[in-house]
């Protein structure tokens, strides 16, 4: 048995990879973007052909979430199912003023937002499983979330968006794909985000008119523009956005 399925029948027999484990990133070391000196380099060419780095991929994506990471969640979104309350303001106890909660996230380089009361739940990565003759762009497939079987789009290629997220400024200390799901009456989808801030609170003023050109996919589906820190934020029109894909999907 050589290195290399020595290597592989660990990386499989292991757990998967825990947040304070230390990852054994050979690539980096003796592979394309370390020494060169790996002897399978002549065989598999680039690192990412090699099946322990595909093992390895494995388990990062199968990690344990960060401990308290689920909790939180069930505990910011359980505080946001009232998507729109009245809050007192300017210290004046005869006044309120309507807020909308929205969840705040990113996908590419693109930071986008929705009513937090579409939210049902955050979670890691999970396997996407493509349906024959049906899968596209969009539809991407079914996944598993917590024995309940739904359709995973990609929200990105539906309203149009860059992939790559170079220049984006991280908004949160932790930041690392997620899987959302929302519902709607009824309809549930998931699709994948490259980061997730929260929930936030506007007041109905702070939203901004879109442009009247409409140049991109994504202004079509943005109802309002949010400034929030040096961000430009899309409030997206779920209405619309439920109605595409109930057309288009179901």
């Amino acid at each position: 048995m050589n290195n290399i399925e020595e290597t592989i029948l660990t990386t499989n027999n292991q757990q998967p990879i825990t947040n304070n484990q230390q990852l054994n990133d050979c690539w980096n070391q003796v592979g394309v973007t370390g020494d060169r000196t790996c002897g399978e380099l002549e065989k598999f060419i680039h690192c990412r052909n090699c099946p322990v780095y595909s093992a390895a991929g494995r388990g990062l994506l199968e990690r344990e979430v960060p401990s308290g990471y689920l909790q939180e969640w069930t505990d910011l979104l359980a505080q946001a199912k009232d998507s729109c309350s009245l809050r007192p303001t300017g210290g004046k106890t005869n006044q309120s003023v309507e807020q909308i909660s929205v969840v705040i996230f990113r996908i590419g380089v693109e930071w986008l937002a929705l009513p937090a009361n579409l939210f049902k739940e955050v979670t890691q990565l999970r396997t996407i499983h493509i349906l024959p003759h049906l899968s596209n762009e969009v539809l991407l497939g079914i996944v598993n979330i917590r024995g309940e079987i739904l359709l995973c789009i990609s929200l990105g290629k539906l309203l149009g968006l860059e992939t790559k997220a170079d220049g984006a400024q991280n908004m949160s200390p932790v930041v690392y794909p997620r899987m959302v799901v929302v519902e709607k009456e009824g309809a549930k989808w998931v699709f994948a985000v490259d980061e997730i801030y929260g929930i936030k609170h506007f007041e109905p003023e702070k939203l901004q008119d879109t442009p009247v050109v409409i140049a991109k996919a994504t202004e079509t589906y943005t109802k309002s523009l949010l400034q929030w820190q040096d961000k430009q934020i899309n409030y997206l029109d779920y209405e619309l956005l439920f109605y595409t894909l109930n057309r288009r999907i179901m």
